[in-house]
């Protein structure tokens, strides 16, 4: 599979979207046939994986990081647990592999979308990290590849195979608070670690190029790479698509909305003062659903705390990755009924994931469920950068009467990626 194959094919979109996608094995696997897996990007959150997925009995034959360090330190990590394992620079010849089984993207976001559809039309499944997108187009493409090539695709929201938000959604919608009035969302504030300084040479260990990829060309600077890439617009989205994907997704889990999405978009926002870095430093983005319900998300908002907090006619849930808790506190306290809504019960996601390659069931986040939260995360960024509200088609999923905000749904790549 040659660069020049990858890159012609890389953004040709499926005609269709199955609502309710059943994938088609691309092998069976023995009962106690290990999967072989590849890892892509292994920074903090791809080791983190790494070490997740070796604990689940996986093989992982191949890492694969345009830094030369990282990508040693992650070899030493696979092969300390007794197996094989090459490190490779481009994942372009890891997908060439025809004993991989899957892959688990753990790159900064620019890369999601490239690394998934080719992984995808080199017929591997795929985990990949939140956000699944840099943009709206790029997760419609990617879900896409999903659906065309068949792959199981699953998004790396952790927070859906957590006991405590699956439950806070069964609540809500079981009616245990009556009608939803409002849902609210906090994000941290940025931890940039300022302040900037100047550009400089990259260091050895670092293909910068290869790290640019899609993204715009700038100088080296060691304040945007790794993990400050999450601060600067060319990359990432901030705590808007870093905590808001995690937590925006439940409020969508919740609302029913995995397959749609708000239908206006309005709020406000703050930066850095002296530009350290281009995300938002505070906002308050409200997202107005059909049904009136109103989704508000707050970074540096005194009036919003937690992680995210459902109010309705009856009280207040509350659901963060340590507890679940409610106003009155007999609305979580009470188990729920027979005729209570359950949900996708997943204990593990990283196991989830491995179960859905085996058995090629739909996973708790797939493609689809991570795009469409996403989206969210990208409209809110989308008004913080332009000020003004806009009316979002769920639909045809694009933004209505607002050339310039529209056309922030996409971005160009740098030559030669498309």
């Amino acid at each position: 599979m040659t660069s020049r194959k990858l890159n012609r094919r890389s953004f040709l979109a499926a005609s269709t979207v199955l609502a309710a996608p059943y994938f088609v094995p691309f092998r069976a696997f023995g009962a106690n046939e290990r999967i072989v897996t590849a890892h892509i990007g292994v920074g903090g959150q791809g080791t983190s994986n790494l070490n997740a997925f070796l604990g689940k009995g996986v093989s992982a034959a191949a890492v694969c990081d345009v830094d030369s360090e990282r990508l040693a330190k992650a070899v030493k990590v696979v092969t300390a647990k007794g197996h094989a394992c090459e490190g490779y620079k481009d994942y372009r010849q890891v997908l060439e592999r025809k004993d991989i089984d899957a892959v688990v993207i753990s790159t900064p976001d620019h890369w999601h979308a490239l690394t998934t559809i080719h992984a995808c039309q080199a017929d591997k499944d795929v985990y990949c990290e939140k956000p699944l997108s840099l943009t709206v187009a790029e997760g419609r493409q990617m879900v896409n590849a999903a659906r065309q090539h068949k792959r199981v695709v699953q998004t790396g929201s952790q927070q859906r195979s957590d006991n405590r938000f699956r439950l806070a959604c069964e609540l809500v919608r079981s009616g245990r608070l009556g009608k939803i009035r409002e849902v609210l969302v906090n994000l941290p504030g940025c931890n940039f670690s300022g302040p900037p300084v100047a550009d400089s040479e990259p260091p050895e260990v670092l293909d910068y190029e290869f790290w640019l990829g899609p993204a715009p060309y700038r100088p080296y600077n060691v304040k945007r790479v790794h993990y400050n890439f999450r601060f600067f617009w060319d990359y990432s989205g901030g705590q808007m698509t870093n905590f808001g994907a995690h937590h925006i997704d439940i409020a969508q889990w919740a609302l029913g909305m995995d397959d749609s999405g708000p239908i206006s978009t309005e709020g406000t926002a703050t930066f850095h003062p002296e530009h350290w870095y281009e995300v938002t430093q505070g906002c308050r983005i409200t997202h107005t659903y059909a049904s009136g319900v109103k989704l508000i998300v707050g970074q540096g908002q005194k009036d919003i705390t937690g992680a995210v907090t459902f109010v309705g006619d009856h009280g207040k849930i509350m659901v963060d990755r340590s507890k679940i808790t409610s106003d009155p506190a007999e609305l979580v306290m009470q188990p729920l009924g027979d005729s209570d809504e359950r949900l996708y019960n997943s204990p593990n996601h990283h196991s989830n994931f491995l179960d859905c390659i085996r058995s090629r069931k739909t996973p708790i986040c797939d493609v689809e469920i991570g795009h469409r939260s996403a989206t969210v995360c990208h409209l809110g960024n989308i008004v913080a950068r332009l000020g003004r509200k806009i009316q979002w088609d769920p639909v045809q999923e694009t933004i209505v009467g607002d050339k310039e905000a529209a056309e922030m749904l996409s971005r160009p790549y740098r030559q030669p990626w498309v």
